[in-house]
C-alpha cells in the first residue's frame, strides 16, 4: 500500500480512524480531541519504519486530518506536543507514541520498559523524558467492520424474566475438553455449540462477561510472574481484547455475540470507565495522559500533578468534562450497535457519576445515558460503590438501572451460615429488598451469593479465611469479611459428614437465589463445586485456581440448579416487576405474600423479634403474581410455599389451614418419612410446594 506526502484537512467527525471515500479519493479520515495540545502528529508505521504527518487543521479541540490512499490495515499512533507543566495538569511529551482513545483494534503486546513514562524515572523534579517508546508500545489498527448477523436479532428477554450467569471468557473454556485446543478462552470458543447447549440446558437468560474492551497488566504483576486475569485495567474502551481472539478479534466477538442470540441468550459486558491503566502520577504513559492529561483525568485542585483516585488504581476518569462524557458514550454505542451487545455492567459506577468530587443523582454520565435513543434501551446495571468519598450508593441509582445487591449476598450467607436475628433481614431479601429499592421494584435489585469478587460458593462453605498467598501480597489483599464457614475443617477434606454439609448448605443458598424477587446473577462455575481453593481475589490467576474445571464437575448439582432456574422460569410468582405488598387495602383475607411460622400461622411482632429461631415460611399467591399491566406475563395461577429450616435439627412445618393440596416442586436436601398433614424439612434446607390456585 502507497501513500502520498500530503495529508489533507479532513473532517473533525467522527473520532477515531475511519475509512472513506470524498473528492479526494478513498482514504482514511483521522480526528483526535485535544483541548490543551499545541500540535498533533499522526504516525504511520510500517514494520519498524515510521512516517509523520501534522495533522493539518484543529477544530473546537478536535485535531484532524485526510491521508489519501490510505486505508484497513494501516497501523498507527499519535505524537502530541504541547506544555510539559505536571503542576498545572499538562504531561505533553512527542517522544511518547500513544495509542488512539478510538482504536477499534491493537497490534503488539506491552512490555514493562522504562521508555514507557513521560518522565525520568530517576529525576527528583519532573523532566519530560526524551527517549523514544515506539519500539515498545502497541500500535492502533485501522479496521472497516462488515459483518453478516445473518438476520439474527437480539433475544429481547424482558428484565424481570432474566437469569444473569456471570463468567470469564478465558476461564470459563480454559480447560473445556469439548472445545478444540485452539479455541480454548477465546470467544469462538464460548461460540462453540457444546456451550451454548451446556446454558442452554442450564436455562440461564444471559451471560455477563468479566471486561473484554484491551486491558494490560500491572508492572507489579508482571515483576511477580503474573498478569491481570480478571482485565479491569482498561488500555482501550472501543478495541476487543485481542487475546481472546485468533486473530480477528472484532469478528470473532461478533461471531461470539450471534451465536448466543441465536440461542436465545443475551450478552452482557462489564466495563470500566472509571480509571485506566495508565494508574497514578508516577504511572506509564500509553493514551489520555500524553494526549491532554488535565482533561481526561480528575486532578487535584492544589496540586494538579496528583490525581483524585476514586477507583483505588491510581486515577479517576473525568466524566464530568464534556469531551471524556462523549469519549464513554460513543464507546458504549459501538459496542451496542456494532458488536450487539444487550447491556453493560459498570464497574465502581459512582465514580462516573461524581460531580466537583461527589456522587450526583443528576450527573452528566446518568442524564445521558437516560437520554441516549439507544444506551437506554439497554440492560443497564452498577457496581453501586467506588473508594472514594461516601462512596457506597446502593439503592440511590436512578430509574432504568439495576445494581448489584451485595447486602443480598451478606444476609443470605449469614442465615445459613447460623447467624442469629436474620429472619426479618432474609424476608426483606426474599422479597425484593424493597428497603433498598424504594419505588423501583424488585428489577432493581441484582440478587447474588458469589460472584467473580470474593469466595467461589463452594469457597465460602469450605474456607473461613481467606488464602490468597498465590497472589504474592502475603495474603493482605481481598476481602476480609466474606460471612463464610468451614463445616469444620478448613478447605479441601474427604470427610463424607463435613461434604454432605457443604452440599446441603450449597443447595440451601442456590434454592434461595432462585426463588428470590429480583433478578438472580450465579457466578460460572458455582453450579459445578467450582473451588478457588480459598483464593477469594483471583484477578492475577490466569491459570487452574480461576479455569473452570469440567473434568471433575459436579453434574448432579448442576441438573439441581437447571431445575431450579427451571421452576422460576415456569412460575411467575417469582418474576415479579413491582413489590409485593402483603395484604391488599380493602381486603384483609387478600394477601399476595404471607410470613408463616411453623405452625402454619401469619408470624406476630414477637415472632420477628425471636433472635434464636431459624424457620419461617414464605406463601405466594399465584393469580395475584403477575403485574396488572403485563397479563401476557401470567404463566400460571400456582401458589407457591417456600419453606426455610435454617437450624441445624429436623423441623416440622404445618400446612397454613386453607391452602393446598400442596405437591413437592423441589428439596434442596431430601428429608425422612412426612407426617401426616405437615412437612419435615431437614436441616437447613428449603423446601417449595406449589398448588393449583382457584
Amino acid at each position: 500500500m502507497s501513500y502520498t506526502n500530503q495529508i489533507g484537512p479532513g473532517q473533525p467527525l467522527p473520532l477515531g480512524a475511519h475509512c472513506v471515500v470524498n473528492d479526494s479519493g478513498i482514504g482514511v479520515n483521522f480526528a483526535l480531541w485535544s483541548e490543551n495540545a499545541e500540535q498533533v502528529e499522526l504516525c504511520v508505521f510500517s514494520g519498524d519504519e515510521e512516517t509523520r504527518y501534522a495533522l493539518p487543521e484543529c477544530h473546537n479541540g478536535i485535531w484532524h486530518g485526510f491521508l489519501p490512499g490510505a486505508g484497513a490495515g494501516l497501523v498507527y499512533g499519535y505524537r502530541v506536543h504541547g506544555a510539559y507543566e505536571p503542576g498545572q495538569g499538562h504531561r505533553f511529551n512527542p517522544a511518547k507514541l500513544l495509542i488512539d482513545p478510538y482504536a477499534r483494534q491493537l497490534q503488539g503486546a506491552l512490555v514493562a520498559d522504562e521508555r514507557l513514562m513521560d518522565f525520568e524515572p530517576d529525576a527528583r523534579s519532573w523532566r519530560p523524558d526524551p527517549r523514544d517508546n515506539a519500539a515498545v508500545m502497541p500500535k492502533a489498527v485501522v479496521v472497516e467492520s462488515q459483518f453478516d448477523w445473518q438476520g439474527v436479532s437480539a433475544p429481547a428477554v424482558p428484565l424481570q424474566d432474566s437469569v444473569i450467569y456471570e463468567l470469564h471468557v478465558r476461564g470459563f473454556t480454559a480447560r473445556h475438553p469439548q472445545v478444540p485446543e485452539q479455541l480454548r478462552g477465546t470467544y469462538l470458543g464460548l461460540a462453540q455449540p457444546v456451550v451454548i447447549e451446556y446454558l442452554q440446558q442450564l436455562g440461564v437468560t444471559a451471560i455477563e462477561l468479566l471486561p473484554c474492551a484491551s486491558f494490560v497488566s500491572e508492572t507489579h504483576l508482571l515483576e511477580r510472574n503474573l498478569t491481570n486475569h480478571w482485565g479491569y485495567n482498561p488500555l482501550s474502551f472501543f478495541a476487543p481484547h485481542a487475546a481472546y481472539s485468533c486473530g480477528d478479534p472484532i469478528g470473532e466477538f461478533q461471531s461470539m455475540v450471534r451465536a448466543m442470540h441465536d440461542a436465545g441468550i443475551e450478552v452482557l459486558v462489564d466495563v470500566v470507565y472509571n480509571h485506566t491503566a495508565e494508574g497514578g502520577a508516577r504511572g506509564p504513559t500509553y493514551s489520555f495522559r500524553g494526549i491532554d492529561n488535565a482533561a481526561y483525568y480528575s486532578l487535584r485542585q492544589h496540586d494538579r500533578s496528583a490525581y483524585v483516585n476514586n477507583s483505588g488504581c491510581g486515577n479517576s476518569l473525568n466524566t464530568h468534562h464534556p469531551a471524556v462524557l462523549r469519549l464513554v458514550l460513543d464507546s458504549l454505542r459501538f459496542w451496542a450497535e456494532v458488536l450487539h451487545v444487550d447491556g453493560f455492567r459498570f464497574d465502581l459506577a459512582p465514580a462516573l457519576a461524581r460531580v466537583h468530587g461527589e456522587y450526583d443523582y443528576h450527573a452528566p454520565f446518568l442524564q445521558a445515558l437516560y437520554q441516549d435513543p439507544v444506551l437506554s434501551k439497554k440492560k443497564l446495571i452498577a457496581e453501586p460503590w467506588d473508594v472514594g468519598h461516601a462512596g457506597y450508593r446502593l439503592g440511590q441509582f436512578p430509574p432504568g438501572w439495576s445494581e448489584w445487591n451485595d447486602r443480598y449476598r451478606a444476609t443470605v450467607r449469614q442465615y445459613w451460615r447460623g447467624d442469629q436475628d436474620l429472619i426479618g433481614r432474609m424476608a426483606s431479601r426474599l422479597a425484593g429488598s424493597s428497603d433498598i429499592f424504594s419505588r423501583r421494584g424488585p428489577v432493581a435489585g441484582i440478587n447474588y451469593v458469589a460472584a467473580h469478587d470474593g469466595f467461589t460458593l463452594a469457597d465460602t462453605v469450605s474456607y473461613e479465611e481467606k488464602h490468597n498467598l498465590a497472589n504474592g501480597e502475603d495474603n493482605r489483599d481481598g476481602e476480609q469479611h466474606n460471612n463464610s464457614w468451614n463445616n469444620g475443617v478448613e478447605g479441601e477434606t474427604d470427610d463424607p459428614g463435613i461434604l454432605l454439609k457443604r452440599q446441603r448448605d450449597v443447595r440451601a443458598m442456590l434454592a434461595t437465589l432462585m426463588f428470590s424477587q429480583g433478578i438472580p446473577m450465579l457466578l460460572a462455575g458455582d453450579e459445578l463445586g467450582r473451588s478457588q481453593r480459598g483464593n477469594n481475589n483471583a484477578y492475577c490467576q490466569d491459570n487452574e485456581i480461576s479455569w473452570l474445571d469440567w473434568e471433575n464437575a459436579d453434574w448432579s448439582l448442576a441438573q439441581y440448579v437447571a431445575r431450579l432456574i427451571a421452576l422460576r422460569r415456569n412460575h411467575a410468582v417469582f418474576r415479579r416487576r413491582e413489590f409485593l405488598v402483603g395484604a391488599f387495602p380493602g381486603g384483609a383475607a387478600v394477601h399476595d405474600v404471607q410470613w408463616l411460622t411453623r405452625s402454619g400461622m401469619p408470624m406476630q411482632l414477637a415472632d420477628w423479634r425471636d433472635e434464636a429461631d431459624r424457620c419461617f415460611a414464605m406463601l405466594l399467591r399465584g393469580d395475584l403474581a403477575a403485574d396488572a399491566i403485563s397479563p401476557r406475563y401470567r404463566l400460571d395461577a400456582d401458589d407457591a410455599l417456600l419453606l426455610f429450616n435454617g437450624a441445624d435439627t429436623d423441623t416440622v412445618f404445618d400446612m397454613p389451614m386453607g391452602t393446598g393440596p400442596w405437591q413437592v416442586a423441589v428439596e434442596s436436601m431430601p428429608a425422612a418419612a412426612q407426617p401426616q398433614g405437615s412437612y419435615r424439612l431437614s436441616p437447613r434446607s428449603v423446601v417449595l410446594l406449589l398448588s393449583p390456585n382457584g
